[in-house]
């Protein structure tokens, strides 16, 4: 059995007759479109489709981070600040 990951679920007739109307009655949340008792899809509200963008962005960004502190002494290259004028 697939979990639903949503407080809220319509079905796809549903969400055919009155989008605005689910989005109303579920306010910042998503909610799960069934086919058959199956999620298909999910509606997610701008709001939260921004915030996860951010949450998103803001994890690869602390991937990169971590990556460019995990270096080897070796692999620096001594510079002298007069050099680079």
């Amino acid at each position: 059995m697939q979990p639903i990951l949503a407080n809220y679920t319509a079905s796809i007739t549903e969400l055919k007759k009155s989008p605005a109307q689910l989005l109303k009655e579920a306010g910042n949340e998503a909610i799960a479109i069934l086919n058959h008792n199956v999620p298909t899809a999910y509606l997610v509200p701008s709001a939260l489709y921004e915030k996860m963008m951010e949450v998103m962005d803001d994890y690869y960004l602390g991937k990169e981070v971590e990556q460019a502190l995990n270096y080897n002494e070796d692999e620096l290259i001594e510079v002298n600040i007069d050099d680079l004028i």
